[in-house]
């Protein structure tokens, strides 16, 4: 029987260059021996990709602040359910574009309800379930907006403003810094390469591989 896989998530705010570093990390795992899956948030699984759809387009107000905490828990609990526990069951590592402390950072802290409600619901929905390792990759608001821009679409939580973006920065490191056997947060504010090496030392350390 196969031992169970790891879960690594990235998070970070708007233009913090998940994606590419995703990439990269799923490559040096898999030279390291690993079976990987990627995957994303919100999204992931069928059920979850329809309930994106309703989160990522359409106006800035389009959703009340507890109404989009609970789109994302929905969509989260069939991630869950159908793609990342079948997966870590059967010994796969599982990489996520953000999971819950995004929710704590954009609803919880960006749009007000609270660290306590997220996580109430949090439980509610998922238990004790986390990931064994979230990256938090941080650079100024300024930059990653200005990467976010560059790289073109229409992603909704891009559209909202600068004050915004910049609660989120902080709502991660305020995570990182409550969670620190759980997170580690990453500087990218410098070149991929440079980056990447950066992510793949703190999987190295935290997680031996």
């Amino acid at each position: 029987m196969a031992a169970r896989g790891k879960f690594i998530v990235l998070e970070g705010g708007e233009g913090a260059g998940k994606s590419t570093q995703i990439a990269r990390l799923a490559e040096a795992l898999g030279a390291a021996g690993k079976t990987v899956a990627l995957t994303r948030e919100p999204g992931g699984s069928p059920g979850a990709e329809e309930i994106r759809k309703l989160l990522v387009q359409g106006a800035t107000d389009r959703w009340a602040p507890m109404s989009e905490a609970l789109l994302h828990y929905a969509a989260r609990r069939d991630h869950v359910t159908k793609t990342i526990e079948p997966a870590l069951a059967a010994g796969t590592w599982v990489i996520s574009d953000r999971f819950s402390d995004s929710t704590m950072a954009y609803q919880g802290h960006g749009q007000g309800i609270g660290r306590e409600a997220v996580e109430t619901l949090h439980r509610l929905v998922l238990g004790n379930f986390q990931p064994d390792l979230a990256l938090i990759l941080d650079l100024p608001v300024a930059r990653g907006l200005a990467r976010a821009k560059n790289r073109g679409g229409d992603d909704r939580y891009e559209r909202m403003g600068a004050a915004f973006h910049e609660a989120l920065r902080a709502a991660f490191l305020e995570i990182a810094a409550r969670a620190p056997g759980r997170c580690a947060v990453i500087d990218a504010d410098a070149t991929p390469d440079i980056v990447a090496g950066r992510i793949r030392a703190a999987v190295r350390e935290r997680l031996g591989v």
